[in-house]
């Protein structure tokens, strides 16, 4: 055995025990993130091995592997079928929409309490915008619908009062995705300020300082050096947002969808969830539920290369 080869084999060696000294050192950090390890693990990679039924004709009297290989065939059935557009584009329409008036809203609104002063009137803004967040879904969608309901709504007595007929919101298909949306918006933009407030608070006030000093305004000060300064998170949650365009969850959508606003109503995650479990069709919807995977797979990747090139912020 060369000195060389000795000497590499002693060094690995003393990195290993390094490395395990590290790990006796900080237990309690390991510990501390197990839950969180044992969590993904267990409901997001090791189900992955299921993913193979969306190449099988799966039966679950034979197993996953007893089935017969089927190939492309339920991929292929889904794009060739007469809604596969007709989902397309109510997944992205929706998803659009949402990103379109949701992703600013929290933005402005970190900004206006950020530049509140008084301290009972800020925190009284945040409890009462962070609140709708800790409704349920399905106690949200209860109140949505009574809102709107034509006959004892609010909304449409409000509409009323000012001299206009009363909307069918819930039976329109037209209004679906605008109710869906602003329902959303109601519900969690107030929470999502939560992560520019930190960012906010990050900022360096002497940046501020010398701006007064220099005769800025509070708009030009925002502008300026707040928006710069959140500037990465919104970044990143725009990527993250990005990434998971296709991936509405179907039980906001399942609780205010009715056969008269089908039209708009029906996205890839219900038509997964009928199929799947309702129809017993566990091949097919685990094909259409691979592809919307590996859709936002690639809007993910796609947008991060992006942003990394022109902002050099990324997730990676």
């Amino acid at each position: 055995m060369s000195m060389s080869t000795a000497t590499q084999q002693k060094e690995a060696k003393s990195k290993k025990k390094l490395g395990s000294s590290k790990i006796l050192q900080n237990w309690q950090l390991y510990i501390f993130i197990l839950p969180a390890f044992l969590y993904f693990l267990i409901f997001h990679y090791i189900p992955m091995y299921g993913v193979q039924i969306a190449f099988k004709d799966f039966i679950p009297s034979l197993g996953i592997w007893g089935s017969e290989w089927v190939g492309f065939e339920h991929f292929i059935r889904f794009f060739e079928s007469y809604y596969f557009w007709d989902l397309i584009k109510n997944t992205l329409g929706i998803s659009v929409y949402e990103l379109i008036v949701g992703f600013p809203l929290p933005i402005i609104l970190a900004l206006a309490i950020n530049e509140a002063k008084d301290g009972l009137y800020k925190r009284t803004v945040q409890t009462v915008t962070y609140a709708p967040h800790f409704i349920s879904i399905v106690v949200m969608t209860g109140m949505v619908i009574a809102f709107l309901a034509p006959t004892t709504g609010i909304i449409n007595h409000a509409i009323q009062l000012l001299g206009f007929e009363p909307i069918s919101f819930m039976t329109d298909p037209k209004w679906f995705k605008t109710v869906y949306v602003f329902s959303g918006v109601w519900q969690n933009a107030g929470w999502g300020t939560i992560i520019y407030l930190a960012a906010l608070a990050g900022v360096d006030t002497q940046q501020h300082e010398a701006a007064i000093v220099d005769g800025a305004s509070r708009l030009q000060r925002i502008w300026y050096i707040n928006i710069p300064g959140i500037f990465p998170t919104m970044v990143i949650l725009l990527i993250l947002n990005v990434g998971n365009m296709l991936a509405i969850g179907f039980e906001k959508i399942l609780l205010l969808q009715n056969p008269l606003n089908l039209e708009s109503s029906n996205v890839i995650a219900t038509f997964v969830y009928q199929a799947g479990l309702l129809d017993g069709q566990y091949s097919f919807a685990s094909a259409v539920g691979l592809f919307n995977a590996v859709i936002n797979a690639i809007l993910l990747i796609s947008v991060n290369q992006i942003a990394k090139k022109t902002s050099e912020t990324s997730l990676w």
